[in-house]
């Protein structure tokens, strides 16, 4: 099962490799051209998800990537509105696939391992009651519209 802080983007190279497998499980080919990848909304989002989590991670260490932070953050807040999407910043491992873009909200403390596949209409996040949130395991396809509230595991390849 993924922990909270395993999944961090601390370097340049982590942020690669994060973007290298994102492109990969959203494409399934290496052989799509790349002006189809330039237009996707999708792959914008995930680009700017990755660079944000980056970012964040990493500001402590440069000044400069304060500002940094700040600029890619009001870009993808904005895309986010746009696509539907309320993902937070170090929830998913690498390898996230969107499928389209809709309603996705995910709750910030809920943790999700590599190579999840996520369809419109999810909602992930904790009970009213209780402060608990899912975790997800690698290798993880979640449905459309699916709801996945509370304390609960969900193991790998499921």
């Amino acid at each position: 099962m993924p922990e909270k802080n395993q999944y961090r983007i601390k370097s340049k190279q982590d942020l690669k490799n994060y973007l290298a497998m994102d492109l990969e499980a959203l494409y399934f080919a290496k052989s799509v051209p790349w002006y189809i990848k330039i237009k996707d909304p999708i792959w914008k989002f995930q680009k700017l998800l990755r660079k944000c989590e980056y970012y964040k991670n990493s500001k402590k260490t440069n000044p400069f990537y304060c500002l940094l932070y700040f600029i890619n953050k009001l870009r993808f807040h904005n895309l986010s509105i746009k696509l539907g999407f309320s993902i937070p910043e170090n929830v998913f491992g690498p390898g996230l696939r969107i499928a389209h873009y809709g309603s996705i909200i995910v709750n910030p403390e809920t943790c999700v391992g590599k190579n999840c596949t996520i369809h419109v209409g999810v909602n992930i996040g904790a009970n009213k009651e209780e402060r608990d949130v899912p975790i997800i395991g690698d290798n993880v396809y979640i449905g459309p519209g699916a709801k996945l509230f509370g304390n609960i595991y969900i193991g790998n390849n499921t």
